[in-house]
């Protein structure tokens, strides 16, 4: 009971979580992850996970090191 199945968004939420992420911020606060996670119909875990997942491959495309401890700009 202590884990959450992972779960495969939808093209809708995928919709959702990419313009949130290009558009508004690659590091929601706790309170825009709960608005994103409402909007989204997902726990605030699973938006949490795919935003440092999906920062994790922006990272690694820009050619910047995966660790999120870097200094932001």
């Amino acid at each position: 009971m202590a884990t959450e199945k992972p779960v495969t968004p939808t093209e809708e939420q995928l919709e959702i979580l990419e313009y949130n992420f290009c558009k508004v911020n690659k590091y929601p606060d706790p309170t825009t992850l709960c608005l994103i996670a409402a909007e989204t119909g997902l726990s605030e875990e699973q938006t949490l996970k795919w935003f440092k997942q999906r920062l994790a491959e922006w990272r690694k495309s820009e050619g910047l090191p995966s660790e999120s401890g870097s200094v932001r700009d």
